[in-house]
């Protein structure tokens, strides 16, 4: 659904996963490219290359990767819920300034509505 709604916004889409077997379901689903997690030559591509993560992942994983890819004043919003608190390291927030936000996705009728309008919604670019 994130994929599909930053797309629909005009938003250069980049999807994270641990699986190599689902790079061609995030391209199908309309992101522009897709970065194995657990290869680091491929993350370390993209340090400190994101205005904005948004972190659906809902099982253990490790935070502080994902807000190296941050850059600086940049926002990554959790809107997974994993089942033990995840450990974040405090210089990898303060010292580049980056910003590290929780949120509710909604219920049924949220998701619904969001999914009605997004190919109405006026396109609009953002940088990366």
């Amino acid at each position: 659904m994130g994929v599909k709604l930053a797309r629909a916004m005009g938003a250069h889409v980049v999807l994270f996963t641990t699986s190599p077997g689902k790079v061609a379901d995030g391209l199908r689903l309309g992101a522009h490219e897709v970065v194995i997690s657990k290869n680091a030559d491929e993350m370390q591509k993209h340090v400190t290359s994101f205005n904005f993560i948004l972190d659906a992942v809902s099982a253990q994983h490790d935070i502080d990767a994902y807000l190296t890819l941050l850059k600086l004043d940049g926002t990554l919003v959790l809107v997974g819920a994993p089942e033990h608190p995840l450990p974040v390291s405090a210089f990898n927030l303060i010292l580049p300034r980056r910003n590290f936000a929780g949120s509710a996705i909604g219920g049924i009728p949220e998701t619904q509505k969001c999914s009605i309008s997004a190919p109405n919604t006026s396109s609009r670019r953002t940088s990366r």
